[in-house]
Parts: C-alpha cells; sequence; structure tokens
C-alpha cells in the first residue's frame, strides 16, 4: 500500500524553516518596539518571565517529571539560567536596538565559529583545510556586515556591532554549557530551568512585573511584546525540536540558516532597514562558513557544535 502524506524528512525541513522565520520575525517586533521606546532590558524581562511561567503552568498540567532536577545541580542552572541565558538575550537585543536587525543576526551567527575555534584550542580537534576556509570565510564576513569598509558606519555603530559580537560569545558559552547539561536532563528541563534563574535574575535586578503592559503600550506594542514571547521563543523553539526528530541535527542547523536572509527581508519589508550589497555579501560568508563546519562535523561523524535548542 502507498503511503500517502509529506515523509518525515520534508516536515523536518519544514518546522525548522518555519522555526527560523518566527526567529525573523521575533528580531523585527523587537526593533518596533525598540524604535517606540521600549528598552531592550524591559523586553528581555518580560519575555523570560511569561515564557518561564507559561512552561511552568504546561509543565504541572502534562509533564511533571520535566520539573524534577536534583539539588546539586542548582549552582550548574544558576549560572546557566541566572548569567549565560540573560546575557545572551541582552546581547542580541541590545545589538538589534543599535544596528539593523539583519546585521545583528549574523553577527550572533558567528558562534557555531566560535565554538569550532574552543574546540581547536582546547579541545584539540584537528585544524583542517576546511575548517580554515570556514573561520576565514566567518573574519571576512563580520568585517564586512558591520561595515568595516566605511569607517564612517563602523565608527556610528560600534556600540551595537560590540553587542552583537557579544551575543555571538555569549550564544557560544551558552551552547558549551548547556551540552553538560543535557547528559542529565531533556532539553525541555534545560530550557525551563534556563529561563526561570534567568528571571529570577532580572526581576532582581530591575523592579519585578513592573511592566505596566496595559497602560504604557498600544495595542500593537502589546501584540508584538505578546509575539516575543510565544511564537519568539516558545513555539519555534517546539517546531525546531519536532524537525531535528526527523532530520539530523547538523541539516539543522544550515537550514536555519534561513533566519537572518529572511530577517533582512522583514526588516526591509516593514522597518525600511536594507542592508548595503557589502553587507549582504558578508552574510552569504557566514552562512557559507557556517555551512563548511557542519559538512566538516557530519564528514567526521561528529555531533553539531551548535544546536539552536533555545534563546532565538
Amino acid at each position: 500500500m502507498t503511503r500517502t502524506g509529506t515523509p518525515p524528512s520534508y516536515r523536518g525541513y519544514l518546522f525548522v524553516m518555519i522555526a527560523a522565520l518566527l526567529w525573523a520575525l521575533s528580531g523585527t517586533a523587537g526593533k518596533y518596539l525598540f524604535l517606540g521606546g521600549m528598552s531592550p532590558f524591559v523586553l528581555v524581562q518580560v519575555r523570560v518571565t511569561f515564557a518561564a511561567l507559561f512552561l511552568a503552568i504546561f509543565f504541572a498540567l502534562f509533564r511533571r517529571d520535566l520539573l524534577r532536577i536534583e539539588r546539586r545541580d542548582i549552582p550548574y542552572f544558576l549560572l546557566y539560567g541566572g548569567i549565560i541565558t540573560g546575557l545572551v538575550q541582552l546581547s542580541y537585543f541590545y545589538a538589534i536596538s543599535k544596528i539593523q536587525v539583519a546585521a545583528a543576526i549574523f553577527l550572533q551567527y558567528l558562534a557555531p565559529v566560535i565554538v569550532a575555534l574552543f574546540s581547536i584550542m582546547f579541545w584539540k580537534e584537528r585544524l583542517s583545510g576546511l575548517k580554515l576556509l570556514a573561520l576565514l570565510s566567518a573574519i571576512a564576513g563580520c568585517y564586512l556586515v558591520v561595515g568595516g569598509y566605511d569607517i564612517e558606519f563602523l565608527q556610528m555603530n560600534r556600540i551595537g556591532v560590540a553587542w552583537g559580537i557579544l551575543s555571538a560569545f555569549a550564544f557560544a558559552s551558552y551552547t558549551l554549557l548547556g551540552e553538560r547539561g543535557m547528559q542529565r536532563y531533556t532539553p525541555w528541563t534545560i530550557l525551563f530551568y534556563s529561563y526561570v534563574f534567568s528571571a529570577l535574575t532580572l526581576n532582581i535586578i530591575h523592579e519585578p512585573f513592573n511592566y505596566h503592559l496595559t497602560t504604557d503600550y498600544t495595542p500593537v506594542q502589546l501584540l508584538c511584546i505578546a509575539y516575543v514571547v510565544l511564537f519568539g521563543t516558545l513555539i519555534p523553539f517546539g517546531l525546531y525540536l519536532t524537525g531535528i526528530n526527523h532530520i539530523r541535527s547538523t541539516r539543522a542547523i544550515i537550514t536555519a540558516t534561513l533566519e537572518p536572509i529572511s530577517a533582512s527581508l522583514v526588516a526591509f519589508l516593514i522597518l525600511g532597514e536594507a542592508l548595503a550589497p557589502l553587507q549582504f555579501a558578508g552574510g552569504i560568508f557566514v552562512i557559507a562558513a557556517i555551512v563548511l563546519l557542519q559538512m566538516q562535523r557530519e564528514h567526521d561523524g561528529l555531533a553539531p557544535e551548535v544546536i539552536r535548542n533555545t534563546d532565538r
């Protein structure tokens, strides 16, 4: 009997592509909120707090087993969630608030390259010709994306560029530390407690629940906030996890590079932001570097360094 419906591999690619598009729209929604006066810190505070609340309610009702952690692992979650996760979120949105959405996302996509460098320097991985080509492509791409060829442009946006580069290092650290946690817990448990401890930290630093969401924001801004929490965090994460159940994680990561390309288009259509031709070419170099690195790891039969399983 002939089977009908979409083959599992095709469904996997479709899920990852949808997740990438949702993440791209989330960046544009965040930039819209910043232009309206909302600070990146408050948006991140709202995002992680409500994401943690939604997951807590869902797990309490349907998957209580995912809420269980051992007392000895609390310091790990304090570091991973309370510091690293918050830094990933803040650096990403602060970069978007200062420079173009697409440029900020391209910079954060340097994270796989940073992890590869870490592996070569500290884990004694072999520096093959393909890896060297990927690293050179990433460096050249970063230079073009940030407008390094234009002295005036770089001076005007050096703070945003610094936040973008910090977001790449933060996400690389997040990935390396997350791999350790997933040796003991499922990705969903890691995700939930990363948001819980990040929310605790941010609500200690800033007055908790002082968002005034019903009085200080327009209906469109409230819609953008809801989008960032639900469709920029929880739903795409679920889609991505479902996708990698059907296709290899390596292919999922390569497919997810649709995000910065689609972010360029969305930011242009909605915000009027346009990358210069050389900036867009730099983005292509960054994506090429990621593809080359993942091809190398697939050839070596190793797990990919970066699995984008949470904060985009």
